[in-house]
């Protein structure tokens, strides 16, 4: 008998998320959903084939009936509050699999947690920006015991994903870990657009050459941080892509690892700083990572804001 999923958190990704799942995980039973805000959830609902969710008001409802519980949340309080209240429900012999972008310590306490209650945990953080979980084609990151991370292998590559990186038998930890490094790939990123984008303009050379450059070079990800970076989308959005008050969550847990592993990390230093100024200008939740190229605009003495 096919598994009763339920899907807890209905932010950028895990709408994208959600969506793939019911229209290409040949499920035989609708997915719960919940999320804090119900709205959400009716709205998902709506915009998905009549019948094919089902929305809950708490999450204890759901766990009730729940085999598989998914959650996608935006940081390392609201995993733990939400796997919390899913612990005051029985959860002998369920798998909670997590999919935020947390801090190791965050996730293997987490993870302790619910095997103390009789559940089964695995960490599977996800690459890839909400465009991405849109069309189905993340990677994901399992960690955890083999024959758990088997449970949603169904669900993950050819339906949410295109890939993995599997860490079977590992502890659940190592995904984070290398989410958060991964992500660190993505700030640094965003720093140098930021920058080379200001270089050009400022040195005469202007934007779109530069922009062609990292086209033609680059292309991918690097192409779609430079496009929302020169077409304004940094400054124009009202809810972010990648919030710059995630993006600081995520340099500073590297930097915590970092440290901890004994190495530095001076363009995630760097990185952090920039999003400072995002935050102080346009707000942390609302402030989006690719402002980062409003920072150093503004800190070179041009509008956060460019003119498009």
């Amino acid at each position: 008998m096919a598994p009763q999923l339920m899907w807890v958190g209905l932010g950028n990704m895990g709408r994208g998320m959600c969506k793939n799942l019911v229209t290409k995980g040949n499920l035989d039973k609708p997915p719960i959903l919940y999320n804090r805000t119900r709205k959400r959830s009716d709205d998902l609902a709506a915009a998905l084939p009549t019948g094919k969710t089902e929305v809950v008001d708490t999450i204890a409802e759901g766990v009730k009936r729940a085999d598989i519980i998914f959650t996608v949340v935006s940081n390392d309080a609201a995993v733990r509050e939400a796997v919390a209240t899913i612990l005051q429900s029985d959860v002998k012999g369920k798998l909670i699999v997590d999919c935020s972008t947390i801090h190791p310590d965050t996730t293997k306490q987490v993870a302790e947690d619910v095997l103390a209650k009789g559940g089964e945990f695995v960490a599977s953080p996800i690459f890839g920006p909400p465009a991405v979980a849109e069309a189905g084609t993340l990677v994901f990151v399992p960690a955890g015991p083999k024959s758990s991370i088997d449970r949603i292998r169904p669900y993950m590559t050819g339906v949410m994903g295109r890939a993995e990186i599997p860490f079977d038998d590992k502890p659940c930890e190592s995904s984070s870990k290398l989410k958060i490094i991964g992500n660190s790939f993505i700030l640094n990123m965003a720093s140098q657009l930021g920058e080379g984008l200001t270089l050009g303009e400022k040195s005469g050379v202007g934007t779109e050459p530069v922009q062609q450059f990292v086209d033609l070079l680059f292309g991918n990800l690097y192409s779609a941080y430079a496009e929302r970076m020169t077409q304004g989308v940094y400054w124009k959005r009202e809810e972010p892509l990648f919030s710059a008050e995630n993006a600081r969550k995520d340099a500073g847990h590297a930097l915590s690892i970092a440290k901890v592993a004994g190495v530095e990390l001076n363009m995630a230093r760097q990185g952090d700083e920039y999003l400072k100024v995002v935050a102080d200008h346009a707000g942390g939740a609302k402030g989006d990572i690719a402002g980062i190229y409003g920072a150093v605009r503004k800190l070179n003495g041009l509008k956060f804001e460019n003119d498009v």
